[in-house]
């Protein structure tokens, strides 16, 4: 299993334009197979940080899901979104590896 971590820098004026982003990609992962483990907003923190946490069986998987998601419409729907309403200044992908017990 690969979890892949985003670390996100958002616009802070446009937090509800990030969770409905957020909100259209859940749905997203879970249909080419992946688990997604949630969206987390600016509560107690800056306010421009927002994070995400998902998981594919293995990074194969998660390869064969980035191929597949330029080609279908959600994915790229979702994408116009996030470009049309700049909710999202920046993001960077980390690879982790679960330990579980």
């Amino acid at each position: 299993m690969i979890t892949c971590y985003v670390h996100y820098e958002i616009n802070p004026d446009k937090i509800e334009e990030f969770e409905h982003y957020a909100r259209l990609w859940i749905p997203l992962i879970e249909k080419f197979g992946g688990q997604h483990h949630g969206y987390f907003l600016p509560h107690e923190s800056p306010n421009d940080l927002a994070l995400c946490l998902f998981s594919f069986p293995s990074l194969a998987v998660y390869e064969q899901y980035r191929t597949d998601s330029m080609a279908d419409e959600g994915c790229q729907q979702a994408y116009a979104y996030a470009r049309e309403t700049q909710c999202i200044q920046r993001y960077d992908r980390h690879f982790l590896r679960p330990i579980l017990k």
